[in-house]
């Protein structure tokens, strides 16, 4: 990650803290940008896999539309009900498209590891179901923010 968290280092999650908490949530929320700067923002699934979060998206979706147009992203992860258990991380930067859209299983070495996360996080199954409306699209984060006021203890 290019970008370090500046404020907050007492609340931030630690490399390793980052990548449990990513790898057991199941649901983003993933902000994009239209064509006259409005933002939308959609939940989606996802996987981690230690560099790189991949969103499974429908192709015919609002958000693809404007990736294709604008390949900037934010995504959010959050945890928490009460304020001392709020946790998350911010993750932003520039969607790249992978793998044919939509996915039909073609080949792909580089969709091996979604792939194979995805299936297992969500459907307890080892291969990947393709429904002929997703299709991949990686972020390798520019810009990583992360809080966990747990470490608060109480504030």
């Amino acid at each position: 990650m290019t970008a370090t968290q500046r404020r907050g280092r007492r609340i931030m999650l630690t490399d390793a803290e980052r990548d449990a908490f990513l790898t057991e949530q199941r649901t983003c929320r993933v902000a994009t940008v239209s064509a006259d700067g409005s933002p939308h923002v959609g939940a989606l699934w996802f996987v981690w896999d230690g560099c790189s979060l991949w969103l499974y998206s429908i192709t015919r979706s609002r958000r693809w539309a404007q990736l294709r147009k604008d390949p900037r992203l934010a995504v959010l992860v959050d945890d928490g009900v009460e304020y001392g258990e709020l946790r998350g991380i911010e993750l932003s930067g520039t969607a790249v498209f992978v793998g044919e859209a939509p996915r039909t299983g073609e080949p792909c070495p580089e969709l091996d590891v979604p792939e194979r996360l995805f299936p297992q996080k969500y459907f307890g199954m080892t291969q990947m179901p393709h429904d002929g409306r997703h299709a991949w699209l990686r972020l390798t984060p520019d810009a990583v923010t992360s809080w966990d006021f747990r470490k608060l203890g109480g504030a």
